[in-house]
């Protein structure tokens, strides 16, 4: 689109302010087309009047100037007389739209003070305009579309305890309140805090009392210099990660729900990639194109190519039903590229695609072209025309040696095989010839016949027989019934086939995403998003507004260096150039929400016009921009988070600060997080002594107990493992993680609720897992602390709250424990003193100082 309307003079765009901030503005002194009626009209008549080739009626709302011309039925409005205006008394009297979706009436007001104000424009409209909604000056001047800037620091004194950029941009905005942060948290709060938050494992006794001792200066440092370089870093992070991948181990789509069985290799490699601290650039290039990172065909493949291919799986992880007996073929094909587009957009841009496959975006600059620009990025690898169902998407680990070797050995296992048919055989016939003496000499040579005749092609004469004389139907498998020692005879043959198996190289594969070399498809616009009603073909790109205007991403539709189209490549490059607006804000931000329960961008998938604005703007560009000029380091931007005073202040809340900012949004003190669901049984499986930390690997399986709940299945080394491990079945979650809210992976997760319900008590009171756990944690505290019961209720409290109880707490506890023993004494309970303090170690598991981080 050439010179129009939308180029507003820079002075407008600063006075006029966001698009779509308009309820949190002050109210405006002059209404203007551009900016209060226009975004109305595109949000609820632009798909009849406006985006289509052909409006309806003749009548085209995208310009003033059409609005005067109007259509078939004359003037659409009279300027100064909102009676006069057949538009606003259609859209009054709730004519138009003509679907159940109406306008509300504040918006119907400011169309009719636009039209009573002589309908003024900002600026002179254009003489042409092209086809569609196009993208306005005021859409490109919204927050997240615009470059992001490393703003000056805010400089203060030493003694406002500024001790990092962060402190510095948030103290600012406290002081206009007449707010200051509140003092820091005690050590142990810090501890807890930090090992909780990094790794989602609670301090070991060995720990605390290390750090309580160290009393240098940089022993909070380090301590956070040790949890980042932790194993168990990569666990806790990479699950923050796996949320928005819409990470699973089965397909789901259908009831079928198909298990993935090499989905875990996806989780093993975010994992570590977290712990190595991988570049975040070079993290999100790899899962968009890790397979356009390596040469085909994908043999003997080395270690890096096999870490580039299982990036790919992000893009796998959408259900997927086209194996699992889905009704409609094509259409499951294609929900699986929009699921994908979906979580690549959600997770990386922080904007929700899906709206534009139909239509223009009724709120957001996103054109319905783009959204097909988008998805002829990944049509190339999810051809829906030369579909692959997910069996035959998978990439063989085995060597040209491997397959040799296990060629080798089949050849040899089918000459066993082969002798172990032929004596088979002659134990039959064997058999047969002694049952035949059983009948007239006259009839045998019949019934031998009518025997090694194939079933499907005897005469009835030959069936009759059969149905005469049943025992006559002798094979290899009730050939025991007639000779006891041909089974053992048998056996031995499978013992040396199992022999000679035994060395063979298992063949292991990877879900990965691949193309096809040299099927390239045309990617097609669908009419309303109707996969039957296909429109012009559309080139690959990215989305026209994050991009200066005039210059939107243009995609080689089919690279001539590489083997494939090469355009996931480029898309993912453009993604981590540090020119895009969205990336790096929308990382930060998911950081900064794992850390304060809320995002600085409170809506961290939807950073549109219908998301939350950034609470702090300068913050999270300074952020953003330092994140990618200090290499894309998660590892960094932690410590920088969690160095600040703003991170470690205390939870308290004091009265008067809490009067002047009752939901913290200035950040004057730290929020008290609730545990995520993994955390919580993470934790129990700590202080009861039980965790194993084994990592990578297979998952740990799931099944439903005696009453239908879903739980982790018992076995002698996974059933104790990091919830990271479980297998994660779209249709079965784990009924305790399903409680505290572990998402059920429909799509994928941008945020967790945190929700405080009856059934969580519950299942803290009753729940197998919990009651076990508890005796488990009792046992450890005999052990430990041996038969002193004061001793062991010291040791509970060091071991559930990292911290030792106060003397009412211990008096309290001793109470409740002799109260408990005489009571199952009197019950002729068995072994009352370990009752008991199981009872209490119950207790302790499933309060709120367990279930919640300060």
């Amino acid at each position: 689109m050439k010179s129009n309307v939308w180029q507003l003079p820079l002075a407008l765009l600063l006075f006029t302010g966001l698009l779509g901030a308009r309820d949190n503005a002050e109210p405006e002194t002059r209404l203007t087309f551009e900016q209060h009626v226009r975004p109305i009209f595109k949000t609820y008549c632009f798909d009849c009047h406006g985006s289509e080739d052909e409006v309806e009626g003749g009548l085209d709302l995208r310009l003033r100037r059409l609005l005067v011309k109007g259509g078939k039925s004359g003037a659409a409005i009279d300027p100064g007389s909102p009676e006069n205006s057949p538009l606003y008394r259609r859209i009054r009297d709730h004519e138009m739209p003509p679907r159940e979706k109406k306008l509300p009436s504040e918006e119907i007001d400011i169309i009719g003070r636009w039209i009573a104000a002589g309908a003024p424009t900002a600026g002179e409209e254009p003489q042409e305009i092209g086809r569609g909604i196009g993208i306005t000056a005021d859409e490109r001047a919204f927050w997240a579309f615009q470059p992001i800037v490393k703003h000056d620091v805010p400089e203060f004194d030493p003694g406002q305890r500024v001790r990092t950029p962060v402190d510095a941009f948030l103290l600012a905005a406290l002081g206009e309140k007449g707010l200051s942060f509140s003092p820091d948290a005690d050590k142990l709060t810090l501890l807890r805090r930090a090992h909780l938050d990094l790794t989602g494992l609670p301090p070991g006794l060995d720990e605390t009392v290390e750090f309580l001792a160290d009393n240098t200066a940089g022993a909070y440092e380090r301590m956070l210099d040790r949890l980042l370089a932790s194993r168990h870093y990569g666990e806790r992070w990479g699950r923050h990660w796996l949320d928005v991948t819409g990470y699973a181990d089965s397909e789901g789509y259908t009831a079928a729900d198909l298990v993935r069985g090499y989905s875990y290799k996806y989780r093993d490699y975010v994992i570590r990639s977290f712990n190595a601290d991988k570049p975040f650039d070079q993290f999100i290039v790899e899962q968009l194109a890790g397979d356009e990172l390596v040469t085909a065909p994908h043999e003997n493949l080395t270690p890096d190519v096999v870490e580039k291919l299982t990036a790919t799986g992000f893009l796998r992880m959408a259900a997927d039903g086209t194996e699992s007996g889905a009704a409609d073929a094509e259409v499951a094909r294609n929900q699986v590229l929009a699921d994908t587009l979906k979580i690549v957009s959600s997770a990386l841009l922080g904007m929700s695609l899906e709206c534009a496959e139909c239509h223009d975006h009724r709120h957001d600059p996103i054109l319905q072209t783009d959204y097909y620009r988008v998805r002829a990025i990944f049509e190339p690898a999810y051809d829906w025309k030369s579909w692959r169902v997910p069996s035959q998407r998978r990439i063989s680990l085995y060597s040209d040696a491997e397959r040799a070797r296990a060629t080798e050995i089949e050849a040899r296992v089918a000459e066993v095989a082969a002798e172990k048919a032929k004596e088979r055989a002659d134990l039959v016939d064997a058999a047969l010839a002694k049952e035949l003496e059983k009948f007239d000499p006259a009839t045998r040579e019949q019934i031998r016949v009518a025997y090694y005749t194939a079933a499907d092609q005897r005469t009835p004469e030959q069936k009759q027989i059969f149905r005469d004389s049943p025992f006559l139907m002798i094979h290899g498998g009730n050939l025991y019934q007639y000779n006891p020692e041909a089974a053992e005879k048998l056996e031995k043959y499978d013992k040396r086939i199992a022999e000679i198996r035994a060395p063979k190289p298992s063949e292991d594969f990877i879900r990965a995403l691949t193309e096809v070399p040299g099927q390239v498809p045309v990617t097609y616009l669908f009419h309303r998003g109707d996969l039957k009603r296909p429109k012009g073909p559309i080139a690959p790109g990215g989305l026209t507004v994050t991009a200066p205007e005039g210059r939107r991403l243009a995609i080689v539709e089919n690279d001539p260096v590489l083997p494939t189209s090469g355009r996931r490549l480029a898309y993912a490059r453009w993604l981590t150039s540090g020119k895009h607006p969205l990336v790096a804000r929308v990382l930060v931000n998911r950081a900064w929400l794992h850390h304060f329960g809320r995002g600085l961008v409170a809506t961290p998938s939807d950073f549109g016009t219908m998301g939350g604005r950034p609470s702090h703007p300068d913050l999270l560009d300074w952020l953003a921009s330092d994140f990618m000029e200090e290499g894309w380091s998660f590892k960094r931007l932690h410590k920088l988070i969690m160095m600040s005073t703003t991170y470690r202040q205390t939870a308290q809340r004091e009265a008067r600060k809490n009067a002047i900012d009752p939901e913290n949004r200035l950040y004057w003190r730290k929020p008290m997080l609730r545990l995520d669901a993994e955390v919580i049984r993470d934790r129990i499986l700590a202080t009861s002594g039980m965790l194993n930390t084994k990592m990578y690997g297979p998952p740990v399986s799931i099944v439903k107990d005696d009453v239908g709940q879903v739980v982790v299945s018992a076995s002698k080394d996974g059933s104790e493992r990091r919830s990271v491990y479980i297998q994660v079945r779209r249709s079965l979650p784990v009924s305790l993680l399903r409680q505290f809210d572990m998402p059920v992976m429909e799509v994928n997760c941008d945020k967790r609720p945190s929700s405080t319900v009856c059934t969580q008590a519950l299942t803290l009171m009753n729940g197998d897992f919990v009651l076990q756990q508890a005796r488990h944690f009792a046992d450890r505290l005999r052990r430990d602390a041996g038969d002193d019961v004061r001793r062991q209720v010291s040791l509970a409290w060091q071991l559930a709250y990292i911290r030792p109880p106060t003397d009412e707490e211990t008096e309290t506890a001793l109470s409740f424990v002799q109260r408990q023993v005489r009571h199952l004494r009197e019950s002729e309970t068995k072994e009352p003193e370990v009752q008991a303090m199981t009872s209490l170690c119950q207790v302790l598991l499933g309060s709120s100082e367990f279930l919640y981080v300060d």
